[in-house]
C-alpha cells in the first residue's frame, strides 16, 4: 500500500511520487526526448526523421537522408548536450544516427 501524503503536496510533488513509485521513469524519459528532438531540432530536421527511440541512455534516431545523417553524425556531442540541457538533466549519454 501506497504511503499517504500530507495535504499540502503540490500536484507535481504528488505525479513525481507516482511515477517513481510504479517505475514510470524510463517511459516519461521516451517521451520526454522524442518531444525534445521535435522541438530542438526544427522542421527540416523533422522532416527526414523516421523514428526516435530511447534505450537505456543512448538515442537512436533513424533518418530518411543518409546526407543529413552525415552532417548530424558531426554534431552528435552537440545533440547530446542540447537535449540534456532541454530535459535539465542527463538522460542522453550516446546518438547512433541510422
Amino acid at each position: 500500500m501506497a504511503k499517504r501524503l500530507n495535504n499540502e503536496s503540490t500536484v507535481g510533488a504528488v505525479l513525481q511520487q507516482i511515477i517513481q513509485t510504479n517505475k514510470l521513469q524510463p517511459g516519461m524519459d521516451q517521451i520526454d526526448v522524442k518531444e525534445a528532438w521535435r522541438q530542438l531540432m526544427g522542421n527540416g530536421v523533422n522532416t527526414y526523421t523516421k523514428n526516435v527511440v530511447l534505450k537505456g541512455s543512448t538515442l537512436y534516431v533513424e533518418l530518411g537522408s543518409s546526407v543529413l545523417r552525415d552532417e548530424l553524425s558531426h554534431g552528435k556531442s552537440k545533440i547530446i548536450k542540447m537535449i540534456n540541457e532541454e530535459l535539465r538533466r542527463d538522460v542522453v549519454k550516446d546518438v547512433v544516427l541510422r
